[in-house]
């Protein structure tokens, strides 16, 4: 062997070997199995950590939060480039599918960071309320969500604990002040929605609470 050509041989033997360029399935994946260690090395290698995962549209810290890998989304929470409120095709936020799974300190963590509380359609109360997580619920009221919140259904987080047949949430609700009269698109108020789901129990909350609180009159017109 020529002299150069054993030269650059031995100098490819004494280097480590480049590592190819991660892909953003190497990146899911690595999210999927809670892999830190290698969403690190990926982060670290200039990959973007807010790269959308094809069949959702979902970053990935939404996906973290979906699948249940924590490791992954602390790691992914704290990058300074991260954007916290990119929303997936569906337009849910992380701060959104961190309330429906009960994920108290990611949304702590979230909000910390700039998530948006409140926002047009769905919102993060929705989750909560559908997910039944009434501590979080008070979290987010405690950071000003709007309490009586309209998707573009209609549908208030009081309907959506009502429908969930989550009775903490309700009571909570109730208790903050959510409007019980609000109807959705389909002309049904909370108490409708609790019936039509056969929650009965909630329906008889809801129930009680507006004949305790009727809805004023509405003051005479003047002459």
């Amino acid at each position: 062997m020529k002299l150069a050509a054993r030269i650059l041989f031995l100098a490819a033997l004494a280097q480590p070997m480049l590592a190819q360029a991660a892909t953003p399935d190497d990146f899911f994946r690595a999210v999927q199995v809670d892999d830190d260690r290698a969403l690190k090395r990926m982060i670290e290698a200039t990959f973007d950590p807010n790269v959308p995962e094809p069949a959702r549209g979902e970053n990935g810290l939404i996906v973290a939060l979906r699948e249940d890998s924590m490791r992954a989304f602390e790691l992914l929470v704290r990058h300074p480039g991260i954007r916290v409120d990119q929303p997936a095709t569906n337009g849910n936020t992380a701060l959104m599918m961190a309330a429906f799974k009960g994920k108290r300190q990611a949304v702590v963590d979230l909000i910390e960071r700039g998530a948006a509380v409140n926002r047009s359609g769905w919102t993060p109360l929705h989750y909560a309320a559908a997910g039944g997580d009434a501590d979080i619920a008070t979290l987010l009221l405690d950071r000003k969500a709007n309490i009586d919140a309209r998707a573009p259904t209609g549908t208030t987080p009081l309907m959506m604990a009502a429908q969930e047949g989550q009775q903490a949430v309700v009571r909570l609700l109730l208790a903050r002040g959510a409007n019980p009269y609000l109807v959705d698109n389909n002309k049904r108020t909370a108490l409708r929605v609790a019936e039509l789901a056969d929650k009965r129990a909630i329906a008889k909350d809801i129930a009680a609470h507006m004949a305790a609180n009727p809805v004023p009159a509405a003051a005479p017109k003047k002459r």
